[in-house]
C-alpha cells in the first residue's frame, strides 16, 4: 500500500472513512446493529451511501424490481456486472457486495471462482454473496483463498424457489433447524465473512447469531440478528406487489413519482410547461433583426 492509499484509509473532513468487514465484525462484538440495503443504480446507491448505510448489496432481486421478471432466476452475469459497476461509481463509504446470479456458481467451483473474480475485477465489488449451505463450502474456501470476501445466504434462498415450491419460511422443524445451524457453522469455518438469514423464525435466527462468530444480517428473520437488510424498492413502495410481512415502508416513492408525472403531463397538455422563464431567447442584438427580416432560404 502506498502512503497515499494508507492516508486515504484514515479519512478526512471531506472523505468519509470506508466501512470494512473488520468494521462490521467490531459492530457485532460491540452489539451495534449493522444497516444494509440493496441498490441497483448510481442515483439510488449514492443516496443510500450518503445516508450512512454500512453495506450495499447489488441483489439479484433486481431481476424483479428493476427488470420485471417473476423471480431472480433469469438475471444474467452481464446484467449483474452492469448494475454493480453503476453502484460502485456512486459509493464512497459503504461496502459494496454483489449477488452471484443463479447458474454462475452452480456447475463447477472453477466457474464460480472465475465469475466472482469478474465481480471484483470488472465491477469493483468488495464481496460476493452466494446462496446455500454446506454444499458451498469448497467454493467459499476457494474464494477466500483468492482474497474475495464471501457473504453466505441461508434460510429462504430465492434461487431455490423451484425446489422449495415458492417463497416459504424455512427452519420450522427440529431437523431443518439443525441443518441451518450446521450450514451456518460450515460457512463460517470455510471463511465466510457474513451470513444473510432470510425467512427463518426469529428464535432460529437468534440461535445462529449467538453461535457463529461472524455477523448475521436478517431479512424476515427477526430483530436479534446483528443487522438488517431490505430491498430498497420495498422500503419506498416501488415494488408494485403486496409487501411481505417483514417489510416496513418508510416512504411512498410511487405516489411521489406518480403525482409528479401526472402534473407534468397536465402542464404539457395545457401548454403551461415550459413557461417563458423556462425558455431560451435570442440575444438582444439579434432579436430586432430577426423580428424584421424574413429568413432566407438556402439556395
Amino acid at each position: 500500500m502506498s502512503v497515499t492509499q494508507f492516508r486515504s484509509q484514515e479519512g478526512s473532513a471531506s472523505a468519509p472513512v470506508p466501512v470494512t468487514f473488520q468494521t462490521l465484525q467490531a459492530k457485532k462484538q460491540a452489539g451495534t446493529p449493522i444497516s444494509a440495503l440493496t441498490a441497483y443504480d448510481y442515483a439510488t446507491a449514492r443516496l443510500v451511501d450518503e445516508a450512512g448505510i454500512d453495506l450495499i448489496l447489488v441483489g439479484d432481486s433486481l431481476a424483479q424490481v428493476v427488470l420485471g421478471y417473476d423471480n431472480t432466476l433469469p438475471v444474467t452475469m452481464e446484467e449483474m456486472l452492469h448494475h454493480t459497476r453503476a453502484v460502485r461509481r456512486a459509493v464512497r463509504r459503504a461496502i459494496v457486495a454483489a449477488d452471484m446470479p443463479w447458474g454462475s456458481y452452480h456447475l463447477t467451483v472453477e466457474e464460480g471462482v472465475g465469475n466472482a473474480v469478474r465481480f471484483v475485477k470488472e465491477a469493483g465489488a468488495q464481496a460476493v454473496k452466494i446462496e446455500g449451505g454446506a454444499s458451498r463450502v469448497e467454493l467459499v474456501e476457494r474464494l477466500t483463498d483468492a482474497e474475495i470476501p464471501v457473504i453466505g445466504h441461508l434460510g429462504l434462498t430465492p434461487q431455490s424457489v423451484n425446489r422449495m415450491g415458492g417463497y416459504k419460511v424455512q427452519g420450522k422443524s427440529i431437523a431443518a433447524i439443525n441443518e441451518l445451524l450446521h450450514d451456518a457453522h460450515a460457512l463460517e469455518s470455510a471463511g465466510a465473512v457474513l451470513l444473510v438469514l432470510e425467512g427463518v423464525p426469529r428464535e432460529v435466527a437468534a440461535r445462529i447469531t449467538a453461535e457463529v462468530g461472524i455477523p448475521t444480517i436478517g431479512i424476515g428473520a427477526g430483530p436479534d440478528c446483528d443487522g438488517q437488510i431490505l430491498v430498497i424498492h420495498d422500503l419506498v413502495n416501488l415494488s408494485f406487489s403486496p409487501p411481505a410481512k417483514f417489510v416496513r415502508q418508510y416512504g411512498d416513492a410511487a405516489a411521489l413519482f406518480r403525482n409528479a408525472i401526472e402534473g407534468y403531463r397536465q402542464d404539457v397538455e395545457a401548454r403551461a410547461f415550459p413557461a417563458d422563464s423556462e425558455s431560451y431567447h435570442l440575444p438582444k442584438d439579434v432579436a430586432p433583426v430577426f423580428d424584421r427580416s424574413p429568413l432566407r432560404q438556402k439556395a
